[in-house]
């Protein structure tokens, strides 16, 4: 299950291990595209990577922190520190493969 993030979360959400923030709105298609993939993922990567969503309309403070200025955008966070940001829709085996390359 993906965790819901809100800007007051957000710092204590992201401060430990690998968690992945799908930064999203209610008016985007490719967001609802990518929402299922998305919960599959937690699922399966359960163990290994935090999948987590912030809805930017109702947290504008931390998506301005981050520049988000098209979504879907995802960030990868180590430890609280992002490491890398994928924008767009992607397909299922290819953000599977994405995370797992950066998780070893």
């Amino acid at each position: 299950m993906t965790v819901k993030l809100t800007d007051e979360t957000f710092e204590q959400g992201v401060s430990e291990g690998p968690v992945l923030v799908d930064f999203w709105a209610e008016w985007c298609g490719p967001c609802q595209m990518l929402s299922p993939v998305l919960e599959e993922l937690a699922e399966e990567l359960r163990d290994q990577v935090t999948i987590a969503k912030l809805n930017i309309e109702e947290n504008r403070e931390t998506a301005a922190q981050f520049g988000i200025m098209s979504i879907p955008t995802m960030i990868l966070f180590k430890d609280g520190k992002p490491v890398e940001k994928v924008m767009g829709f992607q397909p299922k085996a290819a953000l599977k493969q994405y995370l797992e390359s950066k998780l070893d």
